[in-house]
C-alpha cells in the first residue's frame, strides 16, 4: 500500500495557515492538519485503490475521512502517548491486516495557574461526588459513541472571540494540581450565538457539576465536538443538528473564571487539540502565543 505521512511543526503550522488564509481570506472551513505529539493528531493518506474496511489502533476503531476522493484514516493522541514508533492496523474488506507504524515526537505544554471564587468547584463536598461519578459516566459513554456512515471534519469556527486559554495546559486551581486543559477557551459575551461547527448528532446535553451546560454533538465515526459552560442549551438529545445551527449561547456555568465556551474535540475516544481542526483560527491563535 502506498500511503503518505503528513508531520509540520506546530509553530509552522500555524504560520502557513495564516499565509493561506490571507490568500484566500473568505476561507471558511479547513481540513484538520496532522500533528503527531501528545493530544495531537496523525492523519494518514491512503491510496484510493485500496479499499479499507476498518483501522484500529490500541483496539479502538478510527474513522476515515475524504479530500478531494483520498481516504485518510485519523487518528487522535492522548496526553499521555509514549514518544517513539507506534502502531496502528488496517483491515481490508477480505480481513487482511496489514500493520502501518508512525512515530510520535515530543512537546512541551505549559502550566496555567486560575483562580476560583467558587471554592466548591475546586474541592467539592461528599454530597456533590455521587452527582460527579454519575456525571462521569455519562461522559464516558458519550466519548465512546461511535456510528457508521461517512464523516464530514470541514469545521467551522463556532463563534467570534478571543483564546482565552488552549487545549493541553497543565492547569492549577487556586495552587491546587488538576488534569490538564481538554479543550480550547474562546472567550465571549454571555449570551453569545455558539453554532455547530458541522453537522451531526446531539448525542448528550444538559448540566454538570464541573462543565455546566454542555452539549455533545457527534459527527461520525467516533469524531465528537463537545460545547461547554453554555448560558443556554436549544437542542437537545437525539436532535439533528446541521453545520452552523445555533446550539445555545455563551456562559458562565459549572467551573469558571468568566463567560466563555470551552470547546473540546474528540477522536477515537481521545480528547484532542481543536485548533487541529480550526486553523482558520490561526491568527488568533498566534496572538494568543505572543502573548502568553
Amino acid at each position: 500500500m502506498k500511503w503518505h505521512f503528513f508531520s509540520p511543526r506546530l509553530r509552522c503550522r500555524y504560520r502557513h495557515v495564516f499565509a493561506l488564509l490571507l490568500i484566500f481570506p473568505t476561507l471558511a472551513f479547513a481540513f484538520p492538519e496532522s500533528n503527531p505529539v501528545p493530544g495531537g493528531i496523525v492523519l494518514l493518506a491512503l491510496n484510493k485503490n485500496q479499499i479499507v474496511q476498518s483501522a484500529r489502533y490500541k483496539n479502538k476503531k478510527l474513522a476515515i475521512i475524504y479530500k478531494n476522493d483520498t481516504p485518510y484514516v485519523l487518528l487522535g493522541l492522548s496526553l499521555g502517548s509514549k514518544l517513539g514508533q507506534h502502531t496502528l492496523t488496517l483491515t481490508n474488506t477480505e480481513g487482511r491486516e496489514e500493520k502501518i507504524a508512525f512515530n510520535v515526537g515530543a512537546k512541551t505544554y505549559k502550566s496555567q495557574h486560575l483562580r476560583i471564587k467558587n471554592k466548591r468547584k475546586v474541592n467539592p463536598y461528599k454530597k456533590d461526588m455521587k452527582r460527579i461519578l454519575s456525571e462521569k459516566k455519562r461522559k464516558s459513554k458519550a466519548k465512546k459513541h461511535w456510528r457508521k456512515g461517512a464523516v464530514q471534519a470541514d469545521f467551522i469556527v463556532p463563534l467570534e472571540g478571543r483564546i482565552s486559554s488552549i487545549f493541553g495546559l497543565r492547569r492549577f486551581f487556586n495552587e491546587q494540581p488538576r488534569r490538564p486543559h481538554s479543550g480550547l477557551d474562546i472567550a465571549a459575551p454571555q449570551g453569545t450565538p455558539i453554532k455547530a461547527m458541522e453537522a451531526g448528532t446531539v448525542i448528550e446535553a444538559g448540566n454538570f457539576f464541573f462543565s455546566g451546560n454542555m452539549v455533545y454533538l457527534d459527527h461520525g465515526q467516533g469524531i465528537i465536538s463537545l460545547y461547554a459552560h453554555m448560558h443556554t442549551i436549544k437542542v437537545q438529545t437525539g436532535d439533528k443538528i446541521l453545520k452552523g445551527q445555533v446550539l445555545g449561547t455563551v456562559g458562565e456555568t459549572g467551573r469558571v473564571t468568566g463567560p466563555h465556551l470551552h470547546l473540546a474535540v474528540i477522536a477515537n475516544q481521545t480528547l484532542v487539540d481543536p485548533l487541529l481542526f480550526l486553523p482558520q483560527l490561526s491568527l488568533k491563535a498566534e496572538e494568543y502565543f505572543k502573548n502568553n
